[in-house]
């Protein structure tokens, strides 16, 4: 390298790193109680891994390939993302595999690893449960029905999904895969439901009564399901206790988000193994202890936070936020 091209390159360096620290933050960290501190750092930051897509949904970390899988709704893409590679295409279509052109979100929405090692989808445009018949290293359009009816009537859109150790899979049907929405023709459940699927596959339905159910998970112990409603002026999450036939009794408010006005629902959500709920909805990502107590917040600037993902460790978050995939390294 000559003294000219080194120099030249120093400058360029400068001039890089100076860009990147003044580039502007997508959000800040809220620390509401102490307790987030035992979770989150307090200099933690919120990274930027990828951008330039249309609206992020659903990803799910795949441990053993060290990677991240996340839709984008309206392409009908799924995504890819390695710290070696970054962001790659993975899957298309994902949601929607028919040949009429319609509107509405069509693509896979949640993503999640099955027992054995396959990949489940949410498709909104084929309005079913599905798994890719593929290798997760070999991925191909090839897609098996999982859940895709309920009494002999096709489900809505299912949106997110999560399976218990014993093989239940519980999944959320709301209505947003539909150009129309709840007044589509092509819809044939009167209703938005929350549904579990057992070994055998058999589809019960547990309620009907949220408005746009969501995002879905379980407590530690298996006896406590969360779910989020994202429906326009009526956000917030639900518990349920899980009864021993399988049933849901007790509803009650976990936290009522009905009077925010920050920009998005109560949407995707995981817990993690001491109970501690990181939930999408307005204004960022909210994290709860295991109680509904409020630890804090990652909050988005302007950015609609829709779903998010942990590694096994714990230690890191992923987020899906409008047309951003963000990460933050926790403790």
């Amino acid at each position: 390298m000559t003294k000219c091209t080194l120099f030249l390159f120093l400058v360029a360096s400068y001039f890089s790193g100076f860009a990147q620290e003044n580039k502007p933050s997508v959000g800040t960290i809220e620390f509401s109680s102490n307790e987030l501190s035992r979770v989150i750092k307090k200099d933690a930051k919120i990274e930027v891994l990828a951008e330039g897509f249309t609206f992020t949904e659903g990803p799910v970390w795949i441990e053993k390939e060290k990677m991240l899988l996340f839709s984008d709704v309206p392409a009908n893409t799924i995504y890819k993302w390695t710290e070696a590679k970054g962001k790659e295409v993975y899957l298309k279509p994902s949601g929607y595999t028919g040949q009429e052109s319609r509107g509405g979100f069509l693509g896979s929405n949640g993503l999640l690893l099955g027992k054995d090692g396959k990949l489940l989808l949410c498709q909104h445009g084929d309005r079913r449960i599905a798994q890719m018949d593929a290798p997760l290293n070999a991925p191909k359009t090839n897609y098996v029905t999982v859940a895709g009816e309920y009494k002999g009537k096709k489900l809505n859109s299912p949106n997110d999904l999560f399976l218990t150790a014993a093989g239940d899979l519980y999944f959320t049907d709301p209505s947003y895969g539909f150009e129309g929405g709840d007044s589509d023709p092509k819809k044939e459940l009167s209703y938005q439901g929350v549904y579990k699927m057992n070994k055998a596959g058999a589809v019960t339905l547990l309620t009907d009564t949220i408005a746009q159910p969501n995002g879905i998970g379980i407590f530690p112990g298996g006896k406590t399901l969360l779910v989020s409603n994202s429906a326009e002026n009526n956000n917030g999450w639900y518990t349920y206790d899980i009864a021993a036939n399988g049933f849901l009794t007790n509803g009650k408010v976990f936290y009522n988000a009905k009077q925010e006005k920050e920009p998005g629902g109560c949407d995707g959500l995981k817990i993690d193994k001491a109970g501690n709920v990181f939930a999408t909805g307005p204004g960022g990502l909210w994290i709860f202890n295991k109680t509904g107590k409020l630890l804090g917040k990652i909050k988005l600037n302007g950015i609609v936070a829709a779903n998010c993902a942990l590694t096994p460790d714990g230690k890191t978050i992923y987020i899906t936020a409008s047309n951003y995939l963000l990460r933050v390294k926790m403790q």
